[in-house]
């Protein structure tokens, strides 16, 4: 199955030819719909006659700048979203291209990937500022059943249809909350065993005196309370496909009948004298460090090799950034749906936080906080108070430690002087510096 974008549409405007040949060969190798002006006169009647989601403006330009388009287009049309460009990089453009509603600054000279980054994060926040229906903004994205649009996940998606047509057995890695019943799933239904059943086993969740008996089955009278014979989940799964999840918590005793399963195809129930044939293919799940459970002696290493001939490795979310906006909107539009409720807009700061948060608990973590937003949310939109106190303070903590000091204070001043709308009087004083200083701190910033 493809994995296509949305087609989505950009404007480009700028006064040198060449940047306009490149940005719309470059962009328009990435699926975008691309239309370009040489100035901003031109400009505006192409967005008067078409609609389009992003516009990608130069800041100087002759006649009339870019800021004067960043504004026109905030003024008149609601549903694009701005960014501005510029060879003049400096921290004043940066607060007026952001005071005039630019969503983001990208500075020359910046490479392919910086600029479809930018552009990515641009229309996510369209997504969010104004959402449409779950369907119509998920619909090209749903692979598998599966959301996603990162590299990272796109090359598992590449992976699924190709483990599909193997009988393989599958180890798939990753932490919690990251997805891999979802992987596991995906396998099946996109391979020959998909009439069969899927049968999932959470090897950590059921206590080590019940896991054989539970995976293996037993006889009446096998042990006390045995009043009948019961099948297992292998004999359940026979045919189709059997996923243990939280495989490293097995014990090693258990790790041992398990592995002869795998080698024989066939199960003992408890209390049986004979095996069972089994067709059954495994896929296995954990979130542990394998090869150093392996090493400690924790993991028997046959076992582990039998169980990973194929290794599927979901990203956490913290690695698949493009990702966190658009899950996020995909989140807010289905609680909102369930709930009756108008889907409400996020604030940039909002924004900001979400998508800096390191997600220790993944996609799971993030559908949970977007779910009480919209359900404990009562106006129309979502600012950084609502948002979970320990998301709040880790934005505070995420400073950035492998930044140089000058980094750091220049970061500061532009978010001094965006705070005080540019006013560079009243941004010194809360610096506490005169405004020479300040000038100078400017000029050096620029350099």
């Amino acid at each position: 199955m493809a994995h296509e974008k949305i087609k989505k549409s950009i404007l480009v405007v700028d006064d040198a030819p060449d940047t306009l040949e490149l940005l719309k060969r470059n962009l328009t190798s990435q699926g975008y719909t691309v239309y370009t002006s040489s100035g901003v006169s031109a400009a505006i009647k192409i967005l008067d006659a078409t609609p389009v989601d992003l516009v990608i403006t130069d800041l100087k330009m002759p006649e009339i700048s870019g800021l004067d388009l960043v504004k026109h287009v905030r003024e008149n049309f609601k549903n694009t979203e701005v960014m501005m460009i510029t060879g003049y990089a400096s921290v004043n453009g940066a607060v007026e291209a952001v005071k005039s509603g630019a969503e983001e600054y990208l500075a020359k000279p910046f490479t392919d990937e910086e600029l479809f980054s930018a552009v990515r994060r641009a229309i996510d926040k369209l997504h969010l500022r104004r959402p449409a229906s779950p369907v119509a903004q998920t619909k090209d994205y749903d692979t598998y059943g599966l959301l996603g649009k990162s590299d990272a996940m796109n090359e598992v998606f590449r992976a699924i249809p190709k483990i599909s047509n193997s009988n393989a057995n599958v180890l798939i890695t990753g932490e919690s909350g990251t997805g891999k019943e979802l992987v596991a799933r995906a396998i099946h239904y996109n391979s020959d065993r998909a009439s069969a059943p899927f049968v999932p086993v959470n090897c950590g969740g059921i206590p080590e005196g019940l896991l054989e008996s539970e995976l293996f089955g037993y006889v009446k009278g096998a042990f006390t309370g045995a009043t009948e014979s019961r099948a297992g989940f292998f004999q359940t799964a026979d045919g189709g496909t059997i996923f243990l999840d939280e495989i490293g918590e097995m014990s090693l005793s258990m790790q041992v009948k398990l592995l002869r399963v795998l080698q024989d195809r066939e199960v003992c129930m408890v209390g049986a004298a004979k095996t069972r044939k089994v067709d059954v293919r495994v896929l296995a799940a954990t979130n542990k460090d394998m090869f150093g459970l392996v090493k400690k002696g924790a993991f028997r290493e046959d076992l582990f090799f039998r169980l990973h001939v194929i290794t599927v490795s979901i990203p956490p979310l913290r690695d698949r950034k493009d990702d966190i906006l658009f899950l996020a909107g995909h989140f807010a539009c289905k609680y909102a749906d369930e709930m009756g409720k108008a889907t409400p807009r996020f604030s940039e700061k909002a924004l900001e936080v979400i998508r800096d948060y390191n997600w220790p608990g993944n996609v799971r973590e993030l559908e949970n906080v977007i779910q009480r937003l919209i359900v404990m949310n009562e106006g129309e939109s979502i600012e950084v108070p609502d948002l979970p106190s320990l998301m709040r303070f880790s934005a505070l903590r995420n400073t950035g430690l492998t930044r140089s000091l000058a980094e750091v204070e220049t970061e500061y001043i532009r978010n001094v002087l965006e705070s005080v709308n540019g006013n560079k009087t009243r941004a010194a004083q809360i610096l506490r510096i005169d405004r020479k200083t300040l000038r100078e701190k400017l000029k050096g910033s620029e350099s």
